[in-house]
């Protein structure tokens, strides 16, 4: 592993117990502080690899490299803890507070209550939520914007060099959704972590990602910065890049 890589695939696949192969042969490396997309429809295996970072899967053949180790040597807790996740309907727990959800991980590694207040007030304010208002509500008491920030902060609680992030978006309105994308970018230029992100949505890929790994049926087709994707000749690619100017074409005649 090189010092500027901090993930790496290699021929990673992932079949199920039936021989369906969900993932095949996945070689790939995310740069350290780099945001990666994985883009693709529903099925691609964009999920599945997201999930063999953290261990929450483990590869059927070949390796995944978190930090120079491979996942299968780490303490899948240990590993965990030090990798920030985010999905789509954020996983808050619904019977702990604002304050209870952020600090879970904290608590779990045994840091003191004043330095997990401080934490979470660290983090609300990073989020653009007032401390004072949130920390005692409950997530039904969450608009779906709210909860995915709280689901942001959570995520990134004990300060994880990785965040992964699973359509953590794609449950949300359109003008909530425009909103936090832009304000996950501004975060992220300040903290500039290690992002992997999940979507099926190519504006949302453009927008956020350092590089974009297109993926189809299990495989990689290729990675990409975003102005290359758009100039991309590969099939794939190149009916992602079309469907786009169709809906601008579409949105040019309002």
């Amino acid at each position: 592993m090189s010092e500027a890589t901090i993930i790496e695939f290699h021929d990673a696949s992932y079949s199920l117990a039936n021989g369906q192969t969900l993932l095949s042969k996945l070689n790939l490396k995310v740069p350290l502080g780099e945001t990666l997309v994985l883009l693709g429809r529903s099925g691609a295996g964009k999920t599945t690899a997201l999930k063999l970072i953290n261990r929450l899967l483990e590869p059927s053949a070949g390796e995944v490299l978190v930090e120079g180790r491979s996942t299968t040597e780490w303490d899948p807790i240990a590993l965990r803890r030090r990798t920030g996740y985010v999905i789509q309907e954020t996983g808050l727990f619904p019977h702990y507070t604002v304050e209870e959800n952020v600090s879970l991980v904290p608590r779990l590694e045994g840091w003191p209550a004043a330095r997990q207040r401080a934490r979470v007030e660290e983090l609300l304010a990073l989020v653009g939520l007032d401390a004072a208002q949130f920390l005692g509500r409950y997530p039904h008491q969450l608009s779906g914007g709210q909860r995915q920030r709280v689901g942001v902060a959570r995520a990134l609680a004990a300060d994880p060099a990785i965040l992964l992030m699973d359509e953590p978006f794609g449950a949300l309105d359109p003008l909530t959704r425009a909103e936090i994308r832009r304000e996950f970018q501004e975060l992220q230029r300040k903290l500039r972590k290690t992002v992997v992100l999940v979507t099926h949505d190519t504006s949302e890929a453009l927008f956020l990602g350092t590089q974009i790994a297109l993926m189809e049926a299990g495989a990689l087709r290729g990675i990409y910065p975003p102005r290359e994707f758009l100039r991309s000749s590969e099939p794939v690619a190149a009916a992602y890049v079309s469907q786009l100017r169709e809906l601008e074409k579409f949105e040019g005649k309002l």
